[in-house]
This record gives C-alpha cells, structure tokens and sequence, in this order.
C-alpha cells in the first residue's frame, strides 16, 4: 500500500503543476509578452520535440532497464526548471525558453512515471488511485492555492511542492526488470497497435476539448455565472475522485481491454445527454463528465501495459503521450469547425462530437479482435 500510496502521491504533484503553471499562471504570463499564436506554435513544437526524444530515450530505458532513472533525472529537472522560470521572470524570452525545456522534461517525467506501472501486480488499481489522487491535487491547486500565489514567487513554491511530492516514487518504487531490444520501424508496421493508438485519440480528442470549453459552453447554453460554472466543474472531481477506484478495481478485475471499451459508450452518453440536458441536471453532467475522464487516464496506460510486450513499455508509451498532446490541438480545432459549420450552435456541436467515440469504437474492435 505504501508504494501505491508513493505512485499516486506523484500524480497529485503532477496535476498541481499542471493546473498552476501550465494551464494558468504561464499562459496568462506570457501571452501578455509574447503573441498567443507565437507561444501556441512553440508550446505545440515542445510536444514534438519531447515525442522524438522519448522515443529514444525509451529505447534505451526499455533496452537497458532505466525507467526509473530516467524518472529521477527528468522529475528534478522538471522541477528546477520550474523554479528557474522566477529567477526569469523579468526577461520573457528567457522565462519562455525555461518553460519550453520543462514541458519538454515534464513529458520525459511523466512517460518513465508511467512504465512504473509495470512493478505492480494490481496496476489497474494503482493507476486508478494516482487518477484520483491528481483529482483532489487540481482540485486543491484551483481553489485553495491559485488565489494565495503570486508571481514571480509562484513558480518557486509550486517547484517545491512538485518535488517534494516526487520523493516518494523516487525513494520507494522498484525499477521495473523487463527489458528488450526495441525497434522503433517494428512498432511502426504494428498495424494493431498504431489503430489502438488512433482510437485511444478518438476519445482523447473529446476529453481535452471537454476540458479546455465546457465552461464556455455552460456560459453560452445555460447562461451561468462564474461561480455556477465553478460549482460543475468542481462537481467533475468529485466524479473522477469516485470513478478513480472503482475503474481501477474493475481493470485489475476483468482486464483493461474489456474495461476500455466502456469508455467509448461513456462519452457517446456523455455527448447525447449533454445537448439535451436541463439546467437542473447540470450536477449529473459534471458527475458523468468527471467519471469518464477518470475512466480514460486509468485504463488507457493499463491498457497499453497489458496488450504489447512489457519489455517495450517505455517507447509505447511514448505514443500514448503523444495521443493525449495531438488531441489537445485536433479536438479544439474540430470544435472550432463545428461551430463555424453550425452557426454556433452549441448544443448540436457537442452532439457531432459523438462521431469521434463512436469511430474509435469501430477502430478499436478492429485493433483487439
């Protein structure tokens, strides 16, 4: 228990980081120096950028056992980093550089994390308990932190908190033995794994635009506040701190591949009820909403672990990475086109969203049959 204690311990620091400084504070910081295009184009090339470099590095972890070492080497970093970016402050080109490097040693951090998973036994529950413990961190960053930090200071302090939430996984958990020879040109031709790939973004794509529009959404259908808006969307933790668990418990249970295909249904649910759905249901919605994004961050790197050999675990998981970056850019551009298509027809927008989970469904069954 204390080394699943240790594991979801590093989520909680990771989704505090996330939610302070890559979502928050930097954005709105940088976009006053810089043009938003400019800082979207170099923000989406560091995705690239990390994707390449783990695909190396990932060779030699999975070739030479080094998965945890490399989660050391670029959890600290990611960590000094951060803090650097207050020393930085005032000189926005060089604050920007820092942040390019971090979200690059950040996506290095997170894919070895990941691989950790395969020192477990339960790994469905395990990776179920680190989903809800990232709920309760952004959940506490939102409403107990962003309003008491200030900048420059705030990249400091929220250093600090990364990395002490960080020891845990880097003093308690194993490194994973597995290992092999990994060649990139075979995971490539691996027709099963790059449509898994694919449906797994069908239902990525759905879960960053839910996160990045539905407070627009909740202001532009049913006319609410910011604090109503605050009220669902706070709601949705509580649905992704329950369904944590209990997704975790069903993957260790029936297996990740019968579970994952729960998520497609989940999110055509989800995106039928959504249109159609009352004010007074609103609650509902953030509940479901929240349940479903539990449901993938849980089962999807289980899912990966358990398919394809775990001796390959850090270069494929590499791509699963990249599935979750790339949606983040697709799924709001769709949603731009559907508005544009639609007049700005909310309601009908989310449900041709529908279209996407239903499309990974068909892939996916083509993928695992």
């Amino acid at each position: 228990m204390l080394k699943r204690l240790s594991f979801g311990i590093f989520d909680t620091g990771e989704t505090i980081l996330g939610a302070l400084v890559f979502s928050t504070f930097f954005p709105l910081y940088m976009t006053k120096h810089v043009d938003t295009k400019i800082y979207s184009l170099a923000y989406g090339l560091s995705f690239l950028i990390s994707f390449l470099f783990a695909l190396y590095l990932g060779k030699i972890a999975d070739r030479r056992s080094l998965r945890k070492h490399f989660f050391g080497v670029f959890a600290l970093t990611t960590g000094i980093l951060c803090a650097l970016i207050s020393l930085a402050y005032p000189l926005p080109a060089l604050a920007l550089l820092i942040f390019l490097l971090m979200a690059i040693s950040h996506q290095q951090a997170f894919v070895f994390y990941n691989s950790l998973l395969l020192g477990f036994e339960g790994r469905g529950k395990t990776s179920g308990f680190g989903v809800a413990l990232g709920y309760l961190g952004s959940a506490f960053a939102l409403l107990f932190l962003a309003e008491r930090l200030r900048e420059p200071y705030i990249y400091f302090q929220v250093a600090l908190i990364f990395l002490l939430l960080s020891l845990p996984s880097l003093i308690l958990l194993e490194n994973p033995k597995q290992v092999s020879s990994v060649r990139i040109r075979n995971i490539l031709r691996d027709k099963r794994f790059l449509l898994l790939v694919v449906s797994i973004l069908c239902i990525t794509e759905v879960a960053n635009t839910l996160i990045a529009m539905m407070g627009v959404y909740l202001r532009e259908v049913y006319s609410l506040g910011r604090e109503d808006i605050y009220r669902v969307i706070g709601v949705s933790a509580l649905g992704g701190i329950a369904g944590g668990p209990l997704w975790g418990f069903l993957t260790d249970l029936l297996g990740a591949k019968r579970i994952f295909t729960a998520g497609f249904f989940l999110w055509i649910l989800f995106l039928l009820f959504l249109p159609l759905a009352p004010a007074k249901a609103l609650i509902l919605i953030g509940l479901l909403a929240g349940f479903s994004l539990s449901h993938l961050w849980t089962t999807s790197r289980v899912l990966i672990l358990e398919e394809f050999p775990e001796g390959e675990a850090s270069v494929r998981l590499s791509f699963l990475s990249l599935t979750e970056r790339v949606a983040s850019t697709i799924g709001l551009i769709i949603w731009a086109l559907l508005l544009f298509i639609t007049g700005d027809n909310f309601r009908l927008s989310a449900l041709l969203m529908a279209l996407f989970p239903i499309t990974g469904l068909i892939l996916y069954r083509f993928a695992l049959k």
